[in-house]
């Protein structure tokens, strides 16, 4: 196993593999997640329901989706791991998400339950092939590398993301000249090619990534008692490995508030009255400046540390999330894109790479496993703290406009708390827990 991941470690075919799955699923997070799900679920699926409903739906949803995958992730990484079953897990995932994806195409209008589930298990594949995907960074990146490679992941996903989505948009916004009716036609039809995309580019992950196989790898039914085992016996590790459970915890709280904005942005725009047109320019203002500022961030990861430079996206995203709540008109709405495309990339690339050189290497997908359950009860929490405190705000008798300028201030809470906590985690102590594991297991 030691001299497969060697001859694998830093080769540029394996690195360019593995990163361009993110190029494929990104079109996904793009697309459907952040850009048309939330305009088609509100104007289409669910017309003529009160916009606080309408969301508190959309967030709902969202959390459903997280909460299936963060229950499973740990479980499912562990069996993976003692079966060496990372790549058939993520196929599984990927197919999943890439045919609910495609049937969204399906939905009339008006049968929002009908979309909130297809929405529901396409994000699930979404998120559970990221458990796995994420797990192979350590057989592809050295060390040294890994906030690189993990930077280079998501700059790819932000431009092949970006790419599809502005193709999308253009379908939607000159439908005629792609042979549609209308905007709606075009917009079912964009799921369509987030499905093929997802597909098509998921491909060199399985060609030229190759898994590091358990010196003992098991499969069927051996395999998930073997993973169910290793996963009870995780929790006996605590003692040894301290600094990354508090990692998790404050990864918890910051990430709730990133994947918050990126899931729920849209519809907050849609709330305070800002046209459609200005939202998708905005998404799309972040994909491209996300593709270069995570590439800066991995470079920065490696000469002034990962930690610092999480810091310094944590306190950006706390003035986003407040001056969110106050901003009047499309332009502050374009320069808070900017500024959110700048971090988003690299708080999230830097925070991979940051868990990667804490954990065991021999059990990466059940400890990414836990890495992903934690953001993905982030991705619980958040929706329905936005959802839930514009609802209370609604039902105190203010407008719907003030009830979701507060849903959007609920969400700094989390960056500030994050922040704070982030103080106490000793990179150098997480390194050393890791050796005396890998030494003693």
């Amino acid at each position: 196993m030691g001299a497969l991941n060697t001859m694998q470690r830093g080769s540029r075919k394996a690195i360019i593999g593995w990163a361009l799955y993110d190029w494929a699923n990104s079109a996904f997070a793009t697309t459907v997640m952040a850009g048309f799900f939330p305009l088609f679920f509100k104007q289409f699926w669910s017309a003529g329901a009160d916009a606080t409903v309408s969301t508190a739906r959309l967030g709902f949803a969202n959390s459903a989706a997280g909460a299936v995958i963060a229950l499973l992730a740990p479980v499912l990484g562990a069996i993976a791991d003692r079966g060496s079953a990372k790549k058939k897990f993520l196929f599984f995932f990927a197919f999943t998400g890439v045919a609910m994806t495609s049937s969204l195409s399906l939905v009339s209008q008006g049968q929002w339950p009908a979309a909130v589930v297809l929405y529901v298990l396409a994000t699930a594949g979404f998120l559970g092939g990221n458990i796995f995907y994420d797990s192979l960074i350590v057989s592809v990146a050295p060390e040294k590398k890994l906030d690189v490679v993990s930077a280079l992941g998501f700059s790819l996903g932000y431009l092949g993301g970006g790419l599809l989505f502005g193709a999308n948009v253009w379908m939607t916004l000159s439908p005629g000249t792609f042979g549609f009716a209308d905007a709606g036609e075009a917009v079912r039809f964009s799921f369509l090619t987030v499905g093929a995309w997802w597909a098509l580019f998921s491909i060199p992950i399985f060609l030229f990534v190759r898994e590091p196989v358990h010196e003992k790898p098991l499969s069927g039914f051996l395999a998930v008692r073997a993973g169910l085992n290793q996963f009870k016996n995780t929790f006996q590790e605590i003692r040894h490995l301290k600094t990354v459970f508090l990692f998790l915890a404050v990864y918890w709280l910051y990430i709730d508030g990133v994947d918050t904005i990126i899931l729920m942005a849209v519809d907050y725009g849609i709330s305070i009255g800002f046209e459609a047109n200005d939202l998708i320019v905005a998404l799309l203002i972040t994909q491209f400046v996300g593709f270069p500022s995570a590439i800066a961030f991995g470079y920065a990861g490696e000469k002034i540390g990962a930690r610092r430079a999480i810091f310094m996206a944590i306190v950006v995203y706390i003035f986003v999330s407040i001056w969110g709540a106050f901003m009047q008109d499309r332009r502050e709405f374009y320069i808070l894109a900017v500024i959110v495309g700048l971090v988003q990339g690299g708080i999230q690339a830097l925070s991979r790479s940051f868990y990667a050189r804490i954990i065991p290497s021999n059990k990466s997908a059940e400890y990414f496993g836990f890495y992903n359950m934690v953001g993905k009860f982030a991705a619980v929490l958040g929706p329905i703290v936005m959802g839930g405190v514009g609802l209370l705000v609604k039902n105190m008798g203010y407008s719907s406009d003030t009830a979701s300028r507060a849903s959007i201030t609920s969400i700094s809470l989390f960056f500030v708390i994050g922040g704070l906590l982030f103080c106490f985690v000793d990179e150098e102590k997480g390194r050393r827990e890791k050796a005396y594991l890998e030494k003693n297991s």
